[in-house]
């Protein structure tokens, strides 16, 4: 099988472009006004590994899973410093997101022919997660302090403060214990789980100033996206509900300001994807809208940057389009255009552990 016409060249990008480096790391963005690369991020290279397994399971072809292992490789040999996975090498903090998108990422690699190195990795960084950021307030603290690991005082900002956008990180319990039958791993998605049913409500609007709402929408997105994990119970569906109707009103009206591209997609996944395990009706309308938009950031692959052509814009404001191109949005894009397609054709193969 190969990819749709419109996703091949989102998946060259990913092989080709450069925004893999030599290290096996994928860089944070590649910015289109100075040429170059942002730093290699621990977390970026994570979401890039779940994105080239899903390129793997859709077609085969042995240069994703070359490109995963590479990156893999890259984070359990250069990033991981024997105890956990520091935010960049040599940072002095560990941020408790990030560690769970390596573990799911790592897991999505380890599930892959000739993979099974990097399963002992993935369990060693979920005890990390598990043990380094318990918390009194919230079940676990955002950031830690490195080497100490001592918890860092909450800020306002939604990324330096618990909140229900951490059900997403804690998914990479609920997949260890789907694969490995482990009812410890899946309690800890479970304290998570009910933390963020508890707080969800308030997480979008402690965000007053409007634009900023954009931002934390995505980070809104990461909750409805772990709540599929637990989907068969009346009120994970209840908030599934009333989550992606809230999200998607404030992702129009915010839109003409700023817009994201990966809130498009994270948006339209969660709704293809409820509504194939029986959680939610869909409303094709508005899954039609969500995925025009985000294809609408889609480089052309004759774009004068080779360095860009098929990548996905991060987003735009006003109607003109940002100077970086994102491998966290050209994941959460092609994923979703593919489901998108895939429901449309009547074709739908999908399991949960493939969530990039």
């Amino acid at each position: 099988m190969v990819l749709d016409s419109f996703l091949e060249p989102a998946a060259c990008w990913l092989l080709h472009s450069g925004i893999q480096e030599a290290s096996g790391g994928v860089a944070r963005y590649y910015r289109l006004d100075s040429g170059t690369n942002l730093p290699v991020s621990s977390e970026i290279t994570g979401y890039a590994i779940s994105t080239l397994a899903y390129l793997h399971s859709l077609t085969g072809n042995s240069a994703y899973l070359d490109a995963a292992f590479r990156a893999a490789r890259y984070l359990t040999s250069e990033v991981w410093d024997g105890t956990t996975f520091p935010f960049e090498p040599g940072s002095d903090r560990a941020y408790f997101f990030d560690i769970g998108i390596i573990v799911r990422g790592l897991l999505a690699a380890s599930r892959l022919p000739g993979g099974e190195e990097f399963r002992e990795a993935a369990h060693q960084a979920a005890l990390s997660l598990a043990f380094d950021f318990m918390g009194d307030e919230a079940p676990f603290h955002p950031i830690v302090s490195l080497p100490d690991k001592q918890p860092l005082a909450h800020e306002k900002q939604w990324s330096r403060s618990p909140g229900c956008y951490q059900l997403k990180s804690a998914l990479a319990w609920h997949d260890i214990s789907v694969s490995a039958g482990d009812e410890h791993a899946q309690k800890l998605y479970e304290t998570v789980l009910a933390y963020s049913l508890a707080t969800h409500d308030t997480f979008l609007f402690s965000e007053p100033v409007r634009e900023k709402q954009m931002d934390r929408l995505h980070a809104y997105s990461y909750f409805l996206e772990a709540l599929l994990a637990a989907s068969d119970r009346p009120l994970v569906r209840e908030a599934l509900a009333t989550g992606v109707a809230r999200a998607a009103a404030l992702y129009r009206e915010i839109a003409p300001t700023f817009e994201r591209s990966d809130v498009a997609a994270q948006i339209l996944r969660v709704r293809l994807i409820a509504h194939h395990i029986d959680a939610l009706p869909l409303d094709e309308a508005a899954a039609s809208h969500e995925a025009a938009r985000a294809a609408s950031f889609q480089a052309a692959p004759d774009h004068p940057d080779p360095r860009l052509r098929g990548g996905f814009y991060f987003g735009s404001k006003r109607g003109e389009m940002l100077p970086f191109s994102n491998p966290v949005s050209t994941g959460f894009c092609l994923q979703a255009l593919q489901l998108w397609q895939q429901h449309q054709s009547g074709r739908w193969n999908f399991n949960l552990q493939q969530l990039i």
